[in-house]
């Protein structure tokens, strides 16, 4: 009896010792209003000059689980409605055009919204470190799930948490051939989209939501 009196109090003193790191981790849910997820469309080629480079914005929705005194339990999920992601016409490019260029990233060459309606980014690992009060810099490794194909990436972040917000932002580039997709080209080949796509984000999540 003694015994198990002993082993009974071993375990609630390491339940004790590990109830505040456990008491750290915080959970936010993404919220539209803040957030915004921009992707760059360059062009290239012979006469690239005479195309007109796209932005694309894409709303994204998602949960974060934040640690502060461990980055590494920290985790992140995203997901993006691919059939609302819209392209931003250039100021000198003709409205007729924007249905078109629309249509083009929507079908199968690109998007293949039917066929894959959602892309995913969900992390399998955080590190990082504080650099000032509240504000961290963090790089996050996780897969991301676009066009039917997943591949791994990480993600270099600045991350602030005040007043019960977590703001992330960064940037990086992909590319179409990465994820199975065609940039798109026309007159014969003289203009066409490059084929990296710069991303960047702004990620704003609410605690306890």
């Amino acid at each position: 009896m003694a015994r198990a009196r002993v082993l009974l109090l071993l375990l609630a003193a390491a339940s004790a010792a590990a109830s505040p790191a456990s008491a750290a981790e915080q959970g936010y849910t993404v919220t539209s209003e803040g957030s915004a997820v921009r992707i760059h469309v360059g062009k290239s080629g012979m006469f690239g000059f005479a195309g007109h480079e796209h932005e694309v914005i894409a709303r994204v929705e998602g949960t974060v689980v934040a640690d502060p005194a461990e980055l590494a339990r920290s985790s992140v999920s995203l997901s993006f409605d691919a059939k609302s992601v819209q392209v931003i016409p250039s100021p000198d490019e003709p409205a007729k055009d924007v249905p078109k260029v629309q249509a083009v990233m929507a079908g199968p060459d690109v998007l293949d919204v039917s066929r894959f309606p959602s892309i995913t980014f969900r992390s399998h690992a955080v590190s990082g470190k504080e650099v000032s009060p509240g504000v961290y810099e963090a790089q996050v490794q996780g897969d991301l799930s676009l066009h039917g194909v997943s591949r791994s990436l990480t993600l270099p972040l600045r991350v602030e948490v005040k007043d019960g917000t977590l703001t992330a932002t960064g940037k990086t580039v992909l590319r179409h051939s990465d994820f199975g997709m065609k940039p798109v080209s026309a007159g014969g080949g003289t203009v066409k989209v490059k084929n990296e796509i710069g991303v960047d984000f702004k990620i704003v999540a609410r605690a306890g939501k």
